[in-house]
């Protein structure tokens, strides 16, 4: 019979609690707040925005319980388009088995070369509710994604925290991401303090005057900072396990746009100063003169590969290093 040393045995038996320890760690957080109730507690604050609603920075004041609707035509009850492992998005969140994505309808923002207009300005998609919605997360879970990516959450905050208890019920146990445009009313990012474990806001514009155009969002860049301030505080820099799988953390997506209407050096100088050097931030080439984008000269074509490259290298020059 193989003996094995006392001090080896010992080894073991210390990288096996250390494994328990690290997936304890990183157990989401939402787990922690359903069994002390206090999700139940966030669940009935949320919930009471939604009769006047405040859910974000255009604080349309209306009543969507009444049948009301604001500015960004969402309704009472959540509406998604599809959910699907995806694995189009960033490394760290797709991995092996991909990212859990649930598409929701409706925007608040309504950008006016939105890609998704079909989704966000028109609102293809289909009513669900919170069971419903849970049993959505769960089948991501059990196809293996790393992660459930809620894309524009930002008006349907309420309907989607509600969903959790149910879903925590049948076994959640993956991180929750939340992939919105940036334009985000800090108090309700406050009462997601514990709640979401990834936040993935894009950093659009910089200036007043682009965010006004493109977006009808003066206020947007100061909005922008406050927001990424409030979950860089809650989550910090992006977290990756042994395989680079990101569980926590702050994630940032600037897309580059044309004749730098982005305002790119602001934002990325922001990002590293006010934030963090470490930042993970997905400088991104992909944008297309979509939806209305015709209708502005300025932004009605593809950007150049120097366009792309000065980005990055404006990146680098303010110390960023992650995720280009």
């Amino acid at each position: 019979m193989l003996t094995v040393p006392y001090s080896l045995a010992n080894c073991f038996t210390l990288i096996a609690r250390s494994d328990i320890f690290l997936r304890e760690m990183r157990q989401p957080a939402y787990i922690a707040l359903y069994e002390k109730r206090e999700l139940q507690r966030r669940i009935e604050i949320l919930g009471e925005i939604l009769t006047d609603c405040c859910l974000c920075p255009r604080a349309c004041k209306v009543n969507r319980f009444a049948g009301e609707k604001g500015y960004c035509q969402a309704g009472a009850d959540a509406m998604i388009s599809s959910a699907f492992p995806h694995f189009g998005e960033e490394p760290p969140l797709v991995g092996s088995h991909g990212s859990g994505t649930i598409f929701l309808t409706r925007c608040n923002l309504r950008c006016v070369f939105c890609q998704n207009y079909d989704i966000s300005h028109l609102g293809e998609g289909t009513r669900i509710s919170s069971s419903e919605l849970a049993q959505h997360m769960i089948g991501l879970q059990r196809r293996g994604c790393h992660n459930i990516n809620f894309v524009t959450p930002t008006h349907y905050v309420p309907q989607i925290v509600a969903a959790l208890p149910k879903a925590v019920e049948l076994g959640l146990k993956v991180p929750l991401v939340y992939n919105c445009g940036g334009y985000e009313s800090v108090e309700v990012i406050k009462l997601l303090d514990g709640i979401i474990d990834i936040y993935m806001p894009d950093a659009k514009f910089s200036r007043e005057g682009e965010a006004a155009s493109y977006c009808n969002a003066p206020d947007y860049p100061q909005v922008l900072q406050e927001v990424l301030l409030e979950m860089h505080r809650q989550v910090g820099d992006l977290m990756l396990d042994e395989q680079g799988i990101a569980y926590q953390g702050l994630l940032i997506r600037h897309l580059v746009m044309p004749h730098g209407v982005a305002g790119t050096k602001e934002i990325m100088s922001f990002i590293a100063r006010q934030l963090s050097a470490n930042s993970y931030v997905n400088i991104m080439d992909q944008y297309r003169p979509l939806y209305r984008a015709g209708e502005y000269q300025e932004i009605d074509r593809r950007i150049s590969s120097l366009e792309y490259r000065e980005a990055i290298e404006i990146a680098k020059g303010e110390g960023l290093h992650r995720g280009f």
